[in-house]
């Protein structure tokens, strides 16, 4: 009878846990998800989404495949492809749900020549080898951009920027995020931010516009030996540190005085100045570092 008791007992345990596995296992699946889009030329893709991870890459298809998983009942996604044009959107269907039960996260695969629009509170982004002009508009999402190519718009409120090999145009703004251009390619870049840092470690173009402000934090650029900039520094109440051996501006441009008389400032040219570069500040301080 005993030995008949645990062996029963056993045989009703391994159902419960078989029945609490399939279940587990069927929401799983159901909070997974997979579309396709068949599209033509340069598809428009825009993603709005709370928070979770964003990841876009580029392939070589006539297609845009959406697929990831979402973490609960709370949240849908909706897709809908107009034309060339798809849309994917995270809406909540249970304002009580808590903040980890909100979060979808997604992988996106899409045509190299594609333009994207992508909007998310939190979490983390990231795009590789898409060659589009692209928008960003970020509260305190991480944005990663690599082997990128078009006309880049970023809007953020705390979230850090890195950009690896991104060529094109660049206009960036910020409150509080950081932002790294690393071996950019890029004839006019524009990143303003108020109190984040702001690194620009890459070649100079020929007729390149930069133009990088912050009221606080540290703005530095790192140049070579062959890079050719005309270099406009200002420090309101910070420092100007500089390694570049700039020569009075070749250009014969006069000099715009800081009305603050204890401004550190600094006005030259490198080689030839082909490119302009201004670096503004208010009380933060201005690196320009010879790249090792």
């Amino acid at each position: 009878m005993k030995n008949g008791v645990i062996s029963g007992w056993s045989q009703g345990a391994g159902t419960v846990l078989i029945a609490l596995t399939l279940t587990c296992s069927a929401g799983a699946q159901t909070r997974r998800f997979e579309r396709h889009f068949n599209v033509q030329g340069k598809p428009v893709i825009t993603v709005q989404n709370a928070t979770g991870r964003i990841q876009v890459r580029a392939w070589d298809k006539s297609e845009v495949m959406v697929s990831g998983q979402k973490a609960s009942a709370s949240v849908e996604v909706d897709t809908e492809q107009v034309g060339n044009r798809i849309e994917i959107a995270t809406h909540v269907v249970s304002e009580n749900a808590s903040p980890d039960a909100l979060r979808a996260d997604y992988e996106i695969s899409v045509p190299t020549e594609s333009e994207l629009q992508v909007r998310s509170d939190s979490g983390n982004v990231t795009v590789d080898s898409v060659h589009g002009d692209m928008s960003f508009d970020t509260v305190a999402a991480d944005l990663s951009l690599q082997d990128v190519e078009g006309y880049l718009m970023i809007k953020s409120i705390g979230g850090s920027t890195v950009c690896t090999r991104c060529a094109g145009r660049l206009d960036a703004t910020s409150i509080s995020g950081n932002f790294q251009l690393l071996q950019p390619s890029m004839e006019n870049v524009r990143v303003q931010t108020s109190s984040g840092n702001i690194l620009f470690d890459g070649g100079f173009m020929n007729r390149g516009i930069y133009v990088l402000k912050n009221y606080s934090g540290t703005i530095e650029v790192r140049f070579s030996s062959n890079d050719s900039f005309d270099v406009r520094a200002t420090s309101l109440y910070g420092h100007v540190v500089n390694q570049a051996p700039v020569v009075p501006d070749r250009h014969k441009m006069p000099p715009q005085t800081p009305a603050n008389g204890l401004a550190q400032s600094l006005f030259g040219s490198m080689n030839d100045g082909r490119a302009k570069v201004e670096l503004s500040s208010f009380s933060g301080t201005i690196k320009i570092s010879k790249r090792e």
